[in-house]
């Protein structure tokens, strides 16, 4: 008995489980990985979850090839499920698996751009979590007029075929697809240690921008990508920096908001495409949720009423209620706005390699150019064949008599080919194909006939001998085959591009309190908010040693402020966002709070009220910048403005303009000049350089520029100018008495 049970123990491997003694046995976790881990790693990387530069999983690529050996590219629709089971003879994963990949590829889902399967049935869509499709055994399908591209001279040894998982027969490693399918189809995947995610490219785009390409590596991507496009369309929101961050590094991230009407008649909004990457379920469970809350009171109701027309979702709203603010604060609050994270990480020659479009490009362009060459070789390969047999005929052609006797004579079949040899000096290939030859095709027009093609195919020989030792002709019949599929396969464009700068967004300002607070801004950049009642408290102000006073006024606490920086930046700021300070403390180091770059410090700070007016810019070079008021008002609640004023010469003083007033101007040669604004032109570009106001000698700049009323310059009109720029007059010593070091507003 206890022998049975240890020779049972060694059978299963358990000896705990028959009550006998384990033996231990240790494995570092290193190899454990690599012998258990790696192997299971690398074959999902592979073959299951990253797409290869035809823009293909192997999953898509079984099912397509699967479809096309079975004659559905020209042929008439046939029931998914005999497909689903033809497919199963490459893809062992299962039936449900593999009709799945086929309703993603499927014209009736709506999942890609530019589908390779025409469906016929309920597929389900692409924007709807409920609505699923039907049976396979209820649809039916065939390839779609684009997959022409894709199977274009497959048979032509354009790429490499394997044996599929049983070796039973062969499947092609990729497919020759004449166009960038990489960047037109949508794709995402989630691996072991990595995921892709691919969106998609306008077919039309990608072709014309791949054209130039072919012509100049160095050319404008953006003037003819200028963003991806999707099937259910809504608005792209372009961020010039965030696409140039995808389109060179392949990472990135861009947000798509949906589209939508108001029906005035029947006070409803309707939406009618929604972002890719959400449904109309999460949506409408989203605005349920902000109802109940009570973080939306401006809706009666929302329901689906998407039919066979397409998507369509009604919103009812309350009388008053504001459209476009109700939208705003939906995109901000629901899925109607959300991003898309971009990781273009694709398989090159089977490593995993995340890349720009420009890589993605010149990947895609060597391989179809290898492609392109593999064709011609072929074709030329069939041609030099056929043009050995019609020389051997041609030499038949001299006396076909000849031939006949030969035939005619020999005694022997097998004799037959070597005697033909031997009489007309031909080898066997040649003496078989005559051999061959009906006794009906042997008179002098068949013969000639046959013989005539030998020129032409001499010619055209030539012609692929020069394709295969030319690059710039491979690149021209891409080109060609690009502009093919351009028109003969129109794609309007389906997603808008929106411009950041132009969508205003939702703002909860209603929750804002509105009382007077004054704010304290220090030389140093120490910035203090505070209310009226704490100043009456206590008013005098604590600094730093060191430190003092740079500006100080009174403001609501709903207002917003600018903040001009040395590096020629403006920042852009909430009252609210700052929490109420006393006078006793040190207060918020702006640079810091406002995110400002290393080295960068706050010189002046303005309250812009409702952007009406203008600022003055006065530069070390003696230059004065008027810029309007409004060209600070962006829509956005975009925190940092690039070139906020001229990075020419540093800014030596920055003033608020409502009225006009006159100002003076020192300079380092201890010369002032007064001038009036009236005679400064109001620019709405914000980095305009000015105009000359003040003419300085080498080596000399302005120092400081204030009010007139703010200065302690008793005669006025020995500095006062009418015509700019000027070189104004040398202090006299009653006008210099009680000037101050600094002062800039």
């Amino acid at each position: 008995m206890a022998k049975k049970k240890e020779t049972e123990a060694k059978k299963y491997n358990n000896p705990n489980v028959l009550g006998l003694k384990a033996a231990v046995v240790e494995q570092p976790i290193t190899e454990t990985l690599e012998t258990n881990f790696m192997p299971y790693a690398m074959s999902v990387i592979i073959s299951r979850a990253i797409p290869e530069i035809d823009g293909f999983k192997p999953s898509h690529r079984k099912l397509l090839f699967t479809m096309y050996k079975m004659g559905l590219l020209s042929g008439s629709r046939t029931k998914s499920a005999n497909i689903v089971g033809q497919t199963m003879r490459l893809n062992p994963h299962g039936d449900a698996a593999i009709y799945e990949t086929m309703v993603r590829l499927s014209t009736g889902c709506e999942a890609l751009l530019t589908p390779f399967v025409d469906s016929k049935g309920n597929f389900g869509k692409v924007y709807s979590r409920d609505m699923s499709y039907a049976a396979s055994r209820y649809t039916e399908a065939k390839l779609a007029p684009i997959c022409g591209e894709v199977f274009r001279d497959i048979d032509k040894d354009t790429v490499d075929f394997v044996d599929n998982y049983d070796g039973s027969m062969k499947e092609p490693s990729l497919l020759p697809t004449a166009f960038p399918n990489v960047l037109v189809s949508a794709n995402s995947g989630i691996a072991a240690g990595m995921a892709s995610a691919i969106c998609g490219f306008n077919l039309n785009e990608v072709c014309e921008t791949t054209i130039n390409y072919l012509k100049d590596p160095d050319c404008d991507i953006y003037a003819t990508l200028p963003a991806p496009d999707f099937p259910t369309g809504g608005e792209l929101i372009y961020d010039r920096k965030e696409i140039e961050m995808i389109y060179r590094t392949g990472r990135g991230s861009f947000k798509v908001r949906a589209r939508w009407r108001y029906v005035e008649k029947e006070n409803l909004i309707e939406i009618y495409e929604i972002p890719y990457t959400t449904t109309s379920e999460a949506i409408i469970d989203k605005v349920a949720d902000l109802i109940k809350t009570g973080k939306i009171r401006e809706i009666n109701d929302m329901r689906d009423e998407t039919d066979l027309s397409g998507l369509k979702l009604a919103i009812d709203l309350k009388r008053g209620t504001d459209p476009d603010k109700l939208m705003q604060k939906l995109f901000k609050l629901t899925p109607l706005q959300d991003p898309f994270p971009c990781n273009f990480n694709i398989l090159v020659a089977g490593n995993p390699r995340v890349m720009g479009v420009r890589e993605i490009l010149e990947e895609w362009s060597a391989w179809r150019m290898e492609s392109i060459r593999r064709r011609v070789f072929f074709d030329l390969h069939k041609k030099q064949e056929r043009l050995h047999l019609l020389q051997g005929l041609g030499k038949i052609l001299l006396d076909i008599d000849k031939a006949i006797a030969i035939i005619r004579e020999t005694e022997l079949e097998s004799e037959v080919v070597p005697n033909l040899m031997m009489g007309f000096g031909i080898d066997q290939i040649q003496a078989e194909y005559v051999a061959e030859i009906k006794l009906r095709n042997i008179n002098r027009e068949y013969i000639l006939t046959r013989t005539a093609e030998t020129e032409k195919l001499e010619q055209e020989i030539a012609e692929l001998e020069s394709i295969l030792n030319s690059r710039r002709k491979i690149k021209s019949i891409i080109i060609d085959e690009l502009r093919q599929i351009n028109k003969k396969y129109p794609s309007p464009r389906r997603t808008g591009i929106v411009y950041a700068d132009e969508i205003e967004e939702f703002v909860e300002e209603d929750h804002v309190p509105d009382y007077a607070v004054t704010l304290f801004l220090s030389q140093q950049g120490y910035f203090k908010k505070i209310t009226a009642q704490s100043l009456r408290m206590s008013s005098e102000q604590k600094y730093k040693e060191g430190d003092s006073l740079k500006t100080s006024f009174e403001i609501s606490n709903k207002g917003e402020l600018l903040f001009l920086t040395d590096h020629q930046q403006m920042y852009k700021a909430k009252v609210a966002d700052f929490e109420e300070s006393k006078a006793s403390v040190l207060g918020v180091y702006l640079p810091t709070k406002l995110q400002m770059d290393e080295g960068e410090n706050v010189i002046a700070m303005f309250d812009p009220g409702d952007y009406r007016g203008n600022l003055l810019f006065v530069f070390e070079n003696g230059k004065i910048a008027r810029v309007e008021l409004a060209a600070y008002d962006t829509k956005t609640n975009r925190k940092k403005l690039l070139n906020a004023c001229s990075d020419k010469s540093p800014v030596v003083a920055a003033l608020a303009l409502h009225d006009e007033m006159d100002l003076a101007l020192f300079a380092s040669d201890d010369r002032c000049v007064v001038v009036n604004t009236s005679l400064l032109a109001v620019k709405s570009t914000r980095n305009t350089q000015g105009v000359g106001v003040m003419s300085l000698k080498p080596r000399r700049s302005v120092t400081r520029a204030c009010p007139l009323t703010e200065t302690s310059i008793q005669n006025v009109t020995r500095y006062r100018v009418r015509s700019i720029p000027a070189a104004g007059a040398v202090l006299k010593n009653e006008d210099r008495e009680e000037q101050q070091i600094s002062l800039i507003e």
